[in-house]
């Protein structure tokens, strides 16, 4: 039969137990995960704001990125709604 893990401190919280080191240890995977996070947003931002200073768009590019992550179908088919829409409304 397997041991039960040994216990950081339990807290009794009306119906259930909490393990006060596992709960720790999960706040602060988060906050590291969080902090990475932020990061690299900042180096995304970054390499955005150098896009920019060498004469591209960053809302172009950053439509491209968003269109890259799509799958081809599901690209082609809102391509096709967005083309039918505009030809309905007279604008191509």
């Amino acid at each position: 039969m397997a041991e039960a893990k040994p216990k950081a401190k339990d807290i009794a919280t009306g119906t259930a137990e909490v393990n006060a080191g596992h709960l720790r240890a999960f706040v602060e995977r988060i906050e590291r995960l969080e902090e990475e996070k932020k990061a690299i947003s900042d180096d995304i931002r970054d390499v955005y704001a150098e896009s920019k200073g060498n004469g591209f768009d960053v809302k172009a590019l950053r439509a491209i990125v968003r269109l890259r992550k799509q799958d081809p179908n599901e690209r082609a088919e809102a391509e096709t709604i967005l083309e039918t829409y505009m030809q309905a409304l007279g604008m191509m």
